[in-house]
């Protein structure tokens, strides 16, 4: 049963501290010196982890649930709570607007247009590539030099496709922070050619009737997952993207 008011005002302390537990996470904790604060129980790759919302009655029944809401939300799309509390609280007690706030905030702003797995894609590239390195920096005090170290980073990597994309990335979080008055312009335009161009692949299309047999068979060959071979299988029939094939849904017309 989820908690009420009542329960949690006559909480009472105990020898050893224990936990009363409302839904999808949010549990009072009370300790024997009589202090009760909110906890927020979730996992996030594969690791348990806590949050916490602070001080009853300073937070209440109401405003914690709210609080739960909001990071049940995050975690949705694919963000950990824990790391936006603490960008948070390092740009409060720093007075400043860093990197890392205004990129979140973005993507909050981001997550309404983008599809779910677009919007993960985009915030794991900033968590992994960015972020480390000058998430915690002032935004209005990034130059050039500062961001061209976690792109030489990726290009170091051998992903000089991905640094092109993390560039782009960074380049709409900066058009964000001059719109909404966090920085004076975009400097991403400063790094075009400090960045080797991504190696260009060409796969021209088979038109020999033999090897387009032996595609076919490879096909039906398949021993993978069911909906992969469905998949290839339905390909050669409607000629679209595989983005396009993947993201059909029935009853939708994608081609």
């Amino acid at each position: 049963m989820p908690l009420t008011a009542l329960a949690v005002r006559q909480a009472k302390p105990k020898t050893k501290p224990y936990k009363l537990f409302d839904e999808r996470g949010l549990f009072l904790l009370v300790n024997p010196t009589g202090s009760k604060l909110w906890r927020f129980k979730y996992h996030y790759g594969r690791k348990e982890k806590q949050l916490s919302f602070g001080l009853y009655p300073d937070i209440s029944l109401a405003q914690a649930r709210d609080a739960r809401s909001e990071a049940r939300q995050e975690l949705v799309i694919g963000i950990d709570p824990s790391s936006v509390r603490k960008a948070r609280k390092a740009a409060f007690e720093a007075d400043v607007t860093t990197f890392e706030m205004v990129a979140r905030e973005w993507l909050m702003d981001m997550s309404l247009k983008w599809a779910k797995s677009h919007y993960t894609k985009v915030a794991r590239r900033l968590e992994r590539e960015i972020f480390p390195s000058v998430g915690r920096l002032p935004i209005i005090e990034i130059g050039p030099r500062d961001l061209l170290v976690p792109l030489r980073a990726i290009v170091d990597r051998g992903n000089r496709e991905t640094a092109r994309r993390v560039k782009q990335i960074c380049g709409q979080v900066f058009r964000y922070a001059v719109a909404t008055g966090r920085a004076d312009r975009d400097i991403t335009p400063d790094l075009n050619g400090a960045l080797p161009p991504p190696v260009t692949r060409h796969h021209p299309s088979i038109t020999d009737p033999d090897e387009i047999g032996g595609l076919l068979r490879a096909i039906d060959g398949y021993s993978g997952s069911p909906i992969t071979k469905l998949a290839l299988q339905l390909a050669p029939l409607v000629f679209v993207r595989p983005g396009e094939l993947r993201g059909t849904r029935r009853g939708q017309k994608r081609f």
